[in-house]
């Protein structure tokens, strides 16, 4: 009995042609090493260098022969159009105004049961 044509296996789980990048900025501003930042001269380059004994990528630009300064370079941008024009990325302005309105809403509580009145001297 032959095992022509062989059966494959399916995948299991996700394989690397289904993960999407995501935005990683630095706190909340742009970072050259994000997978959307570039440059309209095309002179990014990612350089690794030692650092305290590891190996760590650093953003080099080859126009100027420095490190790059990232979203304060005025040749920077974003693929997904996210840098606002101070340098911060869209994509942590909006998750920080999320967990900002939570805090809100979970103070406003705190208040109203302080000041709870009852409806008996009505």
């Amino acid at each position: 009995m032959s095992n022509w044509p062989h059966k494959s296996r399916p995948q299991r789980g996700p394989g690397p042609r289904s993960r999407q990048p995501r935005p990683r900025p630095l706190g909340d501003k742009c970072n050259p090493l994000c997978p959307f930042f570039r440059c309209s001269k095309n002179a990014l380059r990612i350089t690794t260098e030692q650092y305290k004994g590891r190996v760590i990528r650093v953003p080099f630009c080859s126009w100027i022969g420095d490190k790059c300064i990232g979203a304060s370079c005025r040749f920077a941008y974003c693929e997904k159009r996210a840098m606002l024009p101070d340098g911060r990325c869209s994509f942590a302005v909006r998750q920080q105004k999320t967990r900002d309105f939570e805090d809100e809403l979970r103070e406003l509580e705190r208040e109203e049961r302080k000041f709870k009145f009852r409806d008996d001297f009505y």
